[in-house]
Order: structure tokens, then sequence, then C-alpha cells
């Protein structure tokens, strides 16, 4: 019996939906495996995850406050990578935001909030955009791959950062811990009663929904796909493919140093070292798994904040946090791997070649 794989023309919608959730599934029964093998309950864990993340008032809240970077970062990538720029420096655009917001609340602390907040938002997205746009100028003019030089800038956002709060921005009554002064409240970001929820999350809903729209009805959202698709065809046509990396990258770096920005004064309210805990590389994943959809980033961010509070709720079992990495690049894993049934059909063939369909 004779099988052929041939590339799919069209991808069937259904296939798009239900591939990745099939493919979620069995990550997580990958994970129960490896859940076994240390004699712990998959549904133990499982169960005291999601009840963790979601089964309480703050375990909820904590979820939706894990789920804003991601999307802010994920929307970003995702803008990107639809022109096949490997923007890999979500992480240190998010840290040059968080800096120059940071910035911002130290040297203008008398600013009333309805100053204060513009200008820091202001100065997050130009720190994360500069950063991207490094990357895309080193990539035009001297065929530096943006995939090297954003991963590479990382760390020098993430050490930059670390030598401020060490050195001269280190709170001299923060009895020597690495971290700034705190914000004033006027560069606070306002919350949503007593929890820990931000207008951050309007912010990312906003974001997401202009993004939609710009990719679907904008002719730079076509153009962006077109080069994405076929960078021949693009020149063939007339397009400024330099121009357009430039742009793609300073919009991708934008809208990750505003998640640094959103980050820093929405939640913490000063300046420490690791301030993230790898919402730019988590935020890849995001996007990858969520075709780079804008509405399926939010959908999928939450999903992911569900699994990092949930991690840290099982510890609670004996359970490592390290639990929640491993489900997410499981998740990633046996989600490019079963791409391969988005992309290509396999089939039976007779003996003479033709396709049987029975």
């Amino acid at each position: 019996m004779l099988f052929r794989v041939e590339k799919r023309m069209t991808t069937p919608p259904s296939l798009m939906v239900l591939v990745p959730v099939a493919a979620a599934c069995a990550a997580m029964v990958f994970c129960a495996l490896f859940l076994l093998l240390t004699d712990r309950s998959p549904v133990a864990v499982y169960g005291a995850m999601f009840e963790g993340a979601l089964g309480s008032e703050y375990g909820f809240s904590e979820t939706i406050v894990k789920a804003i970077p991601l999307v802010l970062c994920g929307l970003g990538i995702s803008v990107a990578f639809r022109m096949q720029v490997w923007n890999i420096g979500a992480e240190g655009q998010f840290y040059m935001g968080a800096f120059a917001a940071t910035w911002v609340a130290l040297n203008f602390p008398s600013l009333p909030a309805v100053v204060m907040l513009p200008f820091m938002m202001a100065m997050g997205v130009l720190a994360g955009a500069l950063w991207g746009v490094l990357a895309a100028w080193l990539r035009n003019r001297f065929s530096v791959s943006e995939l090297i030089s954003t991963l590479m800038m990382n760390y020098i956002a993430i050490l930059w950062v670390s030598y401020l709060v060490y050195g001269p921005w280190r709170d001299p009554k923060g009895l020597n811990f690495p971290l700034t002064a705190p914000f004033p409240e006027a560069a606070i970001l306002p919350s949503v009663g007593d929890s820990r929820v931000h207008a951050g999350l309007l912010l990312a809903l906003v974001v997401a929904l202009l993004l939609q729209f710009v990719f679907r009805k904008s002719r730079w959202g076509y153009e962006i796909r077109v080069i994405g698709s076929s960078p021949s065809a693009a020149r063939y046509a007339g397009l400024d493919i330099q121009g357009n990396a430039l742009l793609v990258m300073c919009v991708s770096g934008a809208l990750c140093g505003l998640a640094g920005m959103v980050e820093v004064s929405g939640i913490v309210g000063k300046l420490q070292a690791g301030i993230s805990p790898g919402y730019g590389y988590t935020a890849i994943i995001v996007a990858w798994l969520a075709r780079l959809h804008p509405i399926a980033i939010v959908l999928v961010s939450f999903l992911f904040a569900i699994i990092q509070v949930g991690g840290f709720m099982v510890q609670t079992l004996g359970v490592p946090a390290a639990v929640a990495t491993m489900i997410q690049g499981a998740i990633l894993f046996f989600v490019i791997g079963a791409d391969i049934v988005t992309q290509y059909r396999i089939y039976r063939v007779s003996g003479d070649g033709s396709e049987v369909n029975d």
C-alpha cells in the first residue's frame, strides 16, 4: 500500500482550530506521563493548577495580571513575524520600555497623573521601538540576522537595567536591595478595586482590536502579508521591503516597550532586577501558537497565564513551579509538530498512481 504527502493549496478552517487544540491536549498527556514517573497524580496536579489560577478571586486576578504583558509582547512579536522578520528581542524591548518609563517617574516626580502616565507610555514605546529598529537597521545595512541581533540585545538591555538598580538608581532607603525608589502616586496605573488588575488590560485589548483591523483591512497589513509570503513577488510589485522591515520592527518593539511600561507602572511601582520572569520569551510561544492572530493571542496569553499562576500554586503539593515551563514547552513542541497536518495532506494511492478515495 502506497501513501503520498502533498502540500495543501488551502487549509480547511476546521483544521486550523482542531489541530492546535488536539496538539495541546496531547502535550498535556505527555506531561502527565512525566508526572506519573515522579509518583505524582496528573489529575491532582492539573486540578491544583486550574484551581489555583481560576478557583478564587485572587487567583483569577493574578492570572489576568500575568496575561497583560504576554498579550502586549505577543502582539508586538506577531507584527514582525507576519513579515517573517524574526524578532526574538521582545524581552530586551520590554526591559528598555520599563527603563525609559522609570526614568520619567524618577526625574519628574511632581508631574500630575494626566501628564505623567502618557509621558511614561510615550517614553516606554519610544525606547522599545528604537531597540527594535536598531536590529532592523543592522539587518538592512549589514545583512546581520535579526534573529541573532535581537537575541543578543536582550542581554544588553537586561544587564543595563541590572546596572542601574544595583548602581546609580538604587534606592538609598531600600535596605541595600537592588531596586529604585518607589514611584510617586501619579506614576501608578489605575487598578480595578482592591485587585492588582490595572488599566493595562484595557490597553492590551484595544491594541489587539486595532491590530486585527490593521492586518485585515489596511493596505500596510496587506503589504507585510505579501512580503512575508513571497519576498520575490513583493519586490517585483515594487514594495519597499527594507522600509517595511524597519517599520514592523519599530511597531513590534514599541508594543513590547509598552508592555514594560505597563508592568513597571501597574504592578511593581519601581524598577528592579528581574522585573520580567521571561514574558518576552514566552510571548514568542504565544504568538506562534495563536498563528499571529491578534484575538487568538489574547486567548492563548490567558491560557499561558493560567499555566504560570498554576505552576506557583502547585508548589503546595511539593511539585516544582518549573512544571509550568515544561507544559509550555511541550505545547509548543506538539503544536509545531502537528503543523504538518495543516500544511500537508497524506493520501493513499493505487498501483497506477491514482488516488484511492475509499
